[in-house]
Formats: C-alpha cells, structure tokens, sequence
C-alpha cells in the first residue's frame, strides 16, 4: 500500500460517505465497469460539473477494485453485492488512484505541481516492485512498465480525479497544458499494464489536450451522452426517497418535495431526462434549508468573468437568460481554453460545462432557482448592468402596484422594461411582451414560486405566481397582444385559471388569501401597454 498505489485510506474514505443520513447508492455503476476491466486498455473520461458527485464515484472505483485493503464490509451491504460478477472483482486489482486537487496547497509553480504526483508515484512504485529494474530519469510510465516486466504481466487500473485541476490555477501558464496532458497520455495511452483508465474532471478532455495526447479516451459528459447519466446526479426518484428520509427524520420539516425541484433540477442529459445537483440537494435536507448552495462549490470566478465579458453580444444573452428565455447556441464551438474565448457561443458552451448553464434540444437556459440567485448576485453589481440595478428598483414597483391594483404604474413599468435598451426588444409579439413581463416582476422570485404557462384549470396560463408563504396573495397574469386586458381577464375566467391555487386533492390550498388576476393587453403599433386587475377568493 502507498500513497497513491493501492492507497491505504481509501476504503475509509468512501465508508464515511455511505454512512450519511442521504447517501444514494450508486453501485451498480461498478457492474458497468466490469467488462471494459476485462477487456483491458479501456479508458474513459467523465466530465461534469462541481459537485455532481465525481469525486464520490472515483473514490468508489478506487476502493472496489483496490487490492490493497479488504472493503467487503462496505460493498457487501450495496447494490454491487448482487452482481454475478461481484466477487471475481472485488479487491482483485492493483489501482493507482489520484486526485489531482489533493495535497498541493504548497505548490507555486506547474514543475512543482507536477513534481508533487511523480515523486511519490515513483516512489509508490520503487517500493512495491523492489526487483524492478528502475533508472534515473525513468518516466512513470516506464517504469510500470517494468514492474509489468519482472512481476509477470502486472497490470493496474488507473483512477485520475479532477484531472484539469491546474487549469483552473493562477500559476498555470498556457505553454503547461500541452506539459501536462503529454504527462497524462504517457502514463495512460497505449500501456501493456493498463486495465482500465477511469478519469473525471469538469472539462471536456479531448477539447483541452494537445494534439491526439489523449484522444484514446472515450468521453462521456451530460449535452451529448447518456451512457452512464444516471449515476451523476440525482434523478426523480432518487430525490423522492431522499424526500421521504427526510420528513420520517427531520424534527420540523419545512421543504416541499416541489422546492427541490424549483431550487436544484433543470440539468438535462442527452436523452432528455433531468437531473438535480446532488451536493444541493443534500445540504438542503440536511440543513432543512432552501438557499443557493452553489457558491459553496467556489468563488465562480468563471462566471463573473464571462458574464462581465461582452464579447459577441454576450450580454444581450446574459439578459435574456435572466428573462427566463432560453438562448440558441451550437455546444459544439468549445474554445481549447477558456483564456481565448472570442465567440458568443464559445463563452455560453463552457458556462454550461462549469453547470451555470443547462443545455437541452438547441438551447441553453438557466436551470433552476438556485442559478438564478447566482447570476442575479453578479448582474446586479455590474457596471455594465446599469439597466439590471434600474430594473430591480422598477420591479419593486411594479410588485407594489400588483397588490394595490395601481393598473397606471403597471403599465408605466412594462413600458420602461419593453422599450428599455435590452436584448428583448429583438423579440416579436407575445415572446417579446413574456420576457418582459418576466423581467418586470424580476423582484416576485423572493416571494413566489413564478410559473410560466402551467396548466390550470382547463387550460394553460401565461404566468401563475404560487406564494412561498400561503397567507399572502397568490397572483395570475395573462398576456394578449393586440387585444384588450378585458380579453386577458376573461380567459382566466372562462378557463378557470385561479382554480390552481386550490391544490390537488388531499393538498393544503397554495394560498390562504386572496388570487390577483392581471389581464396585460400590449398594441404593437403604438408600443400601448394597458392593464386590468380584478381580486377574486378561492
């Protein structure tokens, strides 16, 4: 056992994880994992955003196959424990396994960095394979190569975690890139010792190496494959039992099962399926606490930047994003790195590699409540978001006005918003007068639950604004371009939009109060908006 072969703490280290009171058991992923081991030189790159449990699965991996400690203890209690082919793998394999974010606090420099890994790699090696024949200025890679040698086809299934961890630090210069990833696709491609290479990270590998240094991998992240997306993630089901721990352990429980989903789904894979942030999802049960977790997964330097960054009209989709709307992009145009970003597009495909953004069917779009927190945090103090600020002060207003059925203010704010210099101007009819809409009551996300068309009643509404806190006033918007708000008002009638708030049967009503319909007629000629509001009860 060493530091990095056949590591002696490793087994603890994913014990400890599947103690946890919202452990999900991911498995049966290993059982996938069997014949790409028994078929050797397999290598595979998972890429995904912080905190979708990469880290968790590599550690997995690692103390499965690890031959260096029994972990019978912990996998025989596990879902693996069922597979046929269980016990041929388990502690059957050497593994070296690496996080590249561990234990590099000191380094100041990349030859530090990378001198860091090979040193004790070397000496993991030197002192497991003592009759190998080693020479000064061997690579780690020849040097596996000759333990292989001399211990009879010795083999070793390699486990890299947070591989593009020095991308992301400030004494990375560019020229080390190709440095680094030549040092991964030496120890990894082509290897006579290599059983399977299983590798994670949050950028796209064969996007960022150098050359074909390491186009042996096969790559697998959440826009184009869904191979293996279900165990990345939570999925639906996976939130419901977590959900239901919850409630039977939490003295005084106060989330819903649809705060979880407004606050951390929206992440789409490939196949259409959505997926929740996982590390979100924990410490917001564990916490019995709705907030924007994200920022603890870093300081999200990346999206400040972007986001502060106009290359390309970036902000006009920055601002359209905050509507709500979604933004066509082509995912493909990755940027080699993200110090040369020069498209629209570039910047947009690697905000939602980073998960700022969710792609799905063409489009991206912020995912979910949490991201939304998150961009309105940095937009607001933007210089070169002058309008955001502006906008926030309006749409207090507007929200006033709302309850106290001020039709004048309405119509005043909707007017500033609509006419304002911003990206919806671009929008025709009723798209353009939503995203409008959207952006004026930015202010209501503290207070609601805002839905865009949900079905209610017997028919879908514009926008349906559900009260976090059930004593306040629930509220209905309808939308019509080139028609009166007296026509709005009757659609919400005849189509019994306000029955909505009355919940499905056996559920506590959505308000205790009373319903404000708003019925918004906009002439497209004359850029008139005009409003109507009547008060109902459910």
């Amino acid at each position: 056992m060493g530091t990095y072969l056949n590591p002696e703490d490793i087994v603890d280290l994913y014990k400890r994880e599947t103690t946890k009171p919202f452990f999900v058991d991911k498995t049966e992923f290993l059982g996938e994992l069997f014949p790409l081991v028994e078929q050797q030189d397999s290598n595979i790159s998972i890429t995904r955003p912080r905190r979708f449990g990469k880290s968790v699965m590599a550690a997995m991996i690692a103390s499965f196959f690890n031959r260096g400690e029994d972990s019978g203890e912990v996998f025989s209690k596990l879902k693996i424990a069922e597979n046929p082919d269980y016990s041929k793998h388990l502690n059957r394999h050497n593994v070296i396994y690496i996080n590249f974010s561990k234990g590099v606090d000191e380094c100041r420099s990349f030859d530090q960095y990378l001198a860091f890994f090979r040193e004790r790699l070397a000496m993991d090696i030197r002192e497991t394979y003592p009759e190998a024949v080693h020479h000064p200025g061997d690579t780690i890679g020849s040097m596996l190569r000759n333990a292989a040698r001399k211990y009879r086809g010795e083999k070793f299934i390699l486990v890299f975690d947070e591989w593009d961890y020095i991308f992301h630090r400030d004494y990375f210069a560019e020229a080390d890139r190709g440095r680094f990833t030549a040092f991964l696709g030496e120890l990894t491609k082509d290897q006579p010792y290599i059983e399977m290479t299983y590798m994670t990270g949050i950028l796209p590998i064969k996007k960022y190496s150098v050359s074909d240094t390491m186009n042996h991998f096969d790559e697998y992240n959440m826009t184009d494959s869904d191979m293996y997306s279900e165990y990345f993630g939570f999925t639906d089901e996976e939130v419901d039992e977590l959900y239901g721990r919850y409630l039977k352990n939490c003295k005084k429980p106060v989330l819903t099962r649809k705060n979880l989903a407004d606050w951390y789904d929206g992440y789409h894979v490939a196949d259409g399926r959505s997926m929740y942030n996982p590390n979100s999802v924990v410490l917001a049960l564990k916490r019995n606490s709705l907030k924007n977790y994200w920022a603890k997964a870093g300081e999200n330097k990346e999206l400040k930047e972007y986001v502060l960054n106009d290359i390309d009209g970036v902000r006009d989709a920055v601002m359209l994003l905050a509507a709500g709307e979604a933004v066509e992009v082509d995912i493909d145009e990755y940027a080699t790195t993200a110090r040369t970003l020069e498209t629209r597009d570039e910047i947009l495909s690697v905000m939602t590699i980073y998960g700022y953004l969710n792609y799905y069917d063409g489009c991206v779009r912020i995912p979910n409540r949490e991201l939304e927190l998150e961009f309105d945090k940095i937009i607001r103090t933007a210089p070169k978001y002058n309008y955001m600020r502006e906008l926030e002060k309006e749409s207090l207003r507007i929200l006033k006005a709302t309850y106290d059925g001020d039709t004048d203010t309405i119509s005043d704010v909707l007017a500033f918003v609509h006419n304002s210099e911003s990206p919806l101007k671009s929008y025709n009819d009723e798209a353009e007068l939503s995203g409008s809409v959207k952006l004026a009551y930015l202010a209501a996300r503290n207070k609601y639950d805002m839905q865009r068309e949900d079905q209610s009643g017997i028919g879908y509404v514009d926008y349906i604004f559900y009260p976090y806190n059930r004593s306040d006033a629930g509220i209905i918007i309808e939308l019509k371009v080139d028609d009166t708000p007296e026509t709005a008002l009757k659609q919400i009638h005849d189509k019994k939009y306000a029955l909505r708030f009355q919940g499905k049967p056996g559920e506590q009503p959505k308000t205790t109060g009373r319903v404000i319909l708003v019925g918004i007629g906009y002439y497209r000629k004359d850029k008139v908006h005009q409003c109507r509001i009547e008060t109902v009860r459910v």
